[in-house]
């Protein structure tokens, strides 16, 4: 009977739910509280259902679930909430992934820090892409794989015990008490984990983290026709949906946009994309290099989870280390760059250096002349023999339409790769897949990220590839057009407020072709004392973004993102993106972002607006 009511209430929200819930890739800031975002969405939401209340006003009210798409969304964690009611367990206990192998690696993971014994079971066939040996060697993860037929007694096991099974329809199983995790996988729509018993609760958060930096969670197209199937209580459609031509499109638009020959490599998302380039980084290493530490050189103010996601893996793999890289302000990238790698030539060790080009949020741009000589620079170990020459991961996201890497550019002599975000201009903020290349100097390593990008099964999906084919054509001209528009804005608050302090690149720079659509407002304060200044600035930077959102509501945005079809993003880097960095390396700051089609004359009304009022 509950189950019925259930379903019945599922069917009414997927009729009436707002169509962001399909089509939004970031966070809306306005209706999110990142304290609360991980348990506010399905409060407020079993509350409508308690009411029966599934009308258009009041799911459109709801909170923002999770941080959208990576960590979870609207339609995931009503998948999952679904699931949960079927099996009479916490919502939280159920945990959908777009990829079939991570859930397995996120217990693995956490049984490897706590040192404790993995056995899987299996019915069927283990995933083609599951290599043990890779994840036993290169992964550092110990475990046990056994198969098992349908039905067959599960001995209790002094260790976690995990059960694979693929599956045909979303429907309530028999758990068993001897199992201690599920994972059900859904060919073409990903996998649902669920945690049987409550003494595995201290799993729940680690598993949502390596979903928040290693994938996404099952996307909001994926969760929509899973909800509809258990809604139905009907079989899951095999869909051999044609790739051939979206991915020959998407790949030679890269190879058009980025100048390079090699076969590009498209992930699930950029943090997706950066794992794999990672891990295929550190299998390299320890098959060319054994026994030799291994340095990811990293600024510590950098995007959040490229910060988090390097320290991760360096907590997992002794042989990891991560290193800071000073870039912003006061230090210079070259200079800081070449000090490092000094050492690290010194230590005999292999550095990866993981740099934004231009930086964020303070959208600086090395001298890369200089920058080319000191990844050039041949470097000698301790003992006088010739150090390990770098591999230079460039995240281009904020330019990805600047050749780096192409014959006889800057970056094409030394061992680059370069990846960006898909959820920005390639997308156009459709989807969140991120991509890569490399130039001649990688193509082995190129095939060994690719290799590590399947074994974690954070290949594009096929919506994402066709989202990529149809928006990748026109993403310079919209890079360009956006551009000009934030350098207009620019301009007038450096005329109407000269007093703050802005971060953007010189019109020399634009030249060359770094046109980002991203600038940083340090904003003037006041006060008597550091403390009391800097209270100040972050009270002001809220009141420039509120005044902004409230006064054009249909453009400016409280949203982390950029890159969009349209509109103006406002955000504070230290309590977005830079969320899992170390205090003293966040920026109070407020940075925005301009698109290609925005009312660019209202937003600086509203500006000069805010000017008179802290001026008065």
């Amino acid at each position: 009977m509950e189950d019925h009511k259930m379903r019945n209430y599922i069917k009414k929200v997927l009729e009436n739910m707002p169509t962001d819930w399909l089509n939004l890739t970031t966070h809306r800031l306005d209706v999110y509280n990142e304290k609360y975002a991980k348990t506010e969405f399905l409060e407020q939401f079993e509350n409508l259902f308690s009411h029966s209340n599934s009308i258009p006003s009041a799911l459109q009210k709801l909170p923002t679930a999770y941080d959208y798409i990576r960590l979870g969304h609207p339609l995931s964690c009503i998948l999952e909430w679904s699931i949960a009611q079927l099996h009479h367990i916490k919502p939280a206990h159920v945990i959908s992934f777009s990829s079939q192998t991570i859930p397995v690696l996120a217990i693995l993971r956490k049984n490897l820090l706590d040192n404790k014994k993995t056995q899987i079971i299996y019915t069927g066939e283990i995933p083609a892409v599951f290599e043990s040996d890779i994840l036993k060697a290169i992964y550092g993860y110990e475990f046990e794989l056994k198969p098992t037929q349908k039905g067959a007694e599960i001995p209790e096991f002094e260790g976690s015990t995990l059960f694979i099974s693929e599956q045909d329809t979303i429907r309530r199983v028999e758990l068993d008490k001897n199992i201690d995790f599920y994972v059900n996988m859904y060919k073409d729509l990903g996998s649902v984990l669920l945690v049987n018993s409550k003494q595995h609760d201290n799993y729940i958060s680690e598993i949502q983290h390596v979903r928040r930096r290693e994938t996404i969670a099952m996307t909001p197209t994926n969760s929509y026709t899973a909800l509809q199937k258990l809604v139905e209580n009907t079989p899951l459609e095999s869909t051999k949906k044609n790739l051939e031509t979206p991915k020959k499109s998407v790949f030679d638009s890269i190879k058009k946009i980025t100048g390079t020959t090699l076969e590009p490599i498209v992930g699930s998302s950029g943090l997706s994309i950066q794992y794999a380039i990672m891990m295929g980084l550190i299998d390299d290493a320890q098959e060319k290099y054994k026994g030799k530490a291994i340095k990811f050189i990293v600024p510590p103010n950098c995007y959040g989870g490229t910060n988090d996601q390097a320290r991760r893996v360096a907590a997992c793999i002794d042989a990891v280390q991560v290193v800071d890289l000073h870039v912003d302000g006061e230090f210079d990238m070259v200079e800081s760059l070449d000090i490092v790698l000094n050492n690290i030539a010194n230590q005999d060790a292999i550095p990866y250096i993981i740099a934004e080009i231009p930086t964020n949020p303070r959208v600086e741009v090395p001298d890369l002349q200089q920058l080319k000589a000191v990844l050039s620079k041949k470097r000698r170990t301790a003992r006088g023999s010739l150090a390990i020459d770098p591999v230079f991961i460039l995240d281009q996201t904020f330019c990805p339409n600047v050749h780096f890497l192409g014959t006889h550019k800057i970056l094409s002599t030394i061992r680059a790769i370069s990846y960006a975000s898909g959820s920005k201009f390639p997308s156009a903020g459709l989807c969140t897949a991120g991509y890569c290349v490399g130039n001649l100097q990688t193509e082995a390593l190129m095939k060994k990220i690719k290799q590590h990008l399947e074994l974690c099964d954070n290949e594009a999906t096929p919506l994402q590839y066709q989202l990529l084919a149809k928006q990748l054509p026109s993403m310079n001209q919209r890079i360009l057009e956006a551009y000009r528009n934030t350098r207009e804005f620019v301009n007038f608050i450096r005329t109407a407020l000269p007093e703050a302090k802005i971060n953007f690149v010189s019109e020399a720079l634009a030249i060359q072709g770094f046109t980002p659509s991203v600038f940083s407002l340090d904003l003037p304060t006041k006060g008597n004392s550091d403390e009391e200044k800097e209270t100040y600035k972050r009270a002001l930077n809220y009141k420039l973004i509120n005044l902004m959102i409230t006064k054009i509501p249909d453009e400016s945005k409280f949203c982390v993102s950029y890159g969009q079809l349209k509109g103006c993003y406002w955000t504070i880097p230290a309590t977005s993106t830079q969320g899992t960095t170390k205090e003293g390396d966040k920026d109070y700051i407020v940075r925005a972002s301009l698109s290609p089609k925005m009312d660019l004359e209202l937003h600086k009304k509203v500006f000069l607006d805010f000017v008179k009022k802290i001026q008065a």
